[in-house]
């Protein structure tokens, strides 16, 4: 079966992209609005790129009526955001914050998720989250007035103290519990995993 992507709705293409590309790590982005509101929402169409600068990435798109979303009139306004993790103790908490909460209501309030200050921007983060990464914009790329791929510089790690080995810098996977999108209402842990010795390249006798 093969589809040419001009010839499918945008939904179409939605719907072939989220299926497939799995399981996607979700960013959980907390923003600061004007009155000092929190909010809190996940999106999944996320990734880090790059080191050297720290960069991440995530799309926002508008809501079905057209309104455009809190976070994004948040980072538009102060050019900063948290991008949290979430693990499956919080993924409940992180499901329900996807909901169309209105401006004045922020989701770690409505939640009762804990709050902690940043140490290089205003937005906080969110103090449960094993692992969380302040960034400044860093990049904005406008896709058809539709969505909004925001890239961010990181400029502050946070990391939960028992998920990590600060001399080996490395993380204690036994501890450590993401969750993965799927689709629709869809998650997935990530407690069981495979384990592969290192690749050797081709072997040259003589």
């Amino acid at each position: 079966m093969q589809y040419a992507a001009s010839e499918l709705t945008p939904h179409e293409r939605y719907k072939l992209l989220i299926s497939f590309v799995l399981p996607r790590p979700i960013a959980w982005v907390t923003t600061i609005g004007p009155t000092g509101v929190v909010n809190a929402a996940p999106f999944s169409f996320f990734n880090v790129f790059a080191e050297d600068p720290p960069l991440c990435m995530f799309a926002i798109n508008k809501r079905p009526d057209g309104r455009i979303k809190d976070t994004w009139v948040n980072i538009q306004r102060t050019g900063e955001f948290v991008v949290n993790l979430t693990d499956e103790p919080l993924a409940q908490a992180m499901h329900e914050s996807s909901g169309d909460f209105p401006p004045d209501i922020g989701e770690p309030d409505y939640l009762k998720l804990g709050l902690a200050p940043s140490t290089a921007i205003k937005p906080p983060r969110l103090a449960a989250a094993p692992w969380s990464l302040e960034c400044k914009t860093w990049q904005v790329i406008n896709v058809k007035d539709d969505r909004q791929l925001i890239i961010g510089e990181g400029v502050h790690f946070h990391v939960r103290d028992e998920l990590w080995d600060p001399k080996a810098m490395r993380v204690l996977m036994d501890k450590y519990q993401p969750v993965g999108r799927m689709f629709a209402d869809r998650y997935c842990r990530t407690n069981d995993r495979m384990l592969f010795p290192s690749a050797e390249g081709p072997r040259r006798d003589g």
